[in-house]
């Protein structure tokens, strides 16, 4: 949770001591979004892709429901919305879910999984 925190408030410094050097970033859903491209492998390159997505996406609500820990494997499920900068078009309300693994305090995976059908939605003007 102190990774979702930091990312929140755009604390890039906390982000970066929470993440492996070798992280991977994996985001699921409609791949005609410019920030659904598979497995981003690395934190230099985590980083430069942070940008792409929130030059396209402004969160407008984010909001964490249960969360549950498993050894070195934690998921995260709540609630979320959006608004696409290229349109003005909001998402509406979302659910959304995180599969995190973590290896000696810090993330070593990022899986990423949400209503792209919304998402994909506001962001090419379809509402």
């Amino acid at each position: 949770m102190a990774y979702m925190n930091a990312m929140g408030s755009g604390d890039m410094d906390t982000m970066g001591s929470l993440m492996a050097d070798d992280m991977v970033w994996h985001n699921e859903g409609d791949k005609t979004l410019p920030w659904i491209h598979g497995d981003i492998k690395g934190k230099e390159a985590i980083f430069e892709f942070l940008p792409v997505f929130s030059a396209n996406l402004q969160t407008t609500k984010w909001e964490n429901g249960d969360a549950f820990a498993n050894g070195d494997t934690v998921a995260v499920f709540g609630t979320m919305a959006a608004t696409a900068t290229k349109t003005g078009q909001s998402t509406g309300d979302f659910t959304f879910a995180l599969r995190a693994k973590v290896r000696n305090g810090q993330l070593v995976l990022w899986h990423w999984f949400e209503d792209s059908f919304a998402v994909s939605q506001a962001y090419h003007g379809n509402l």
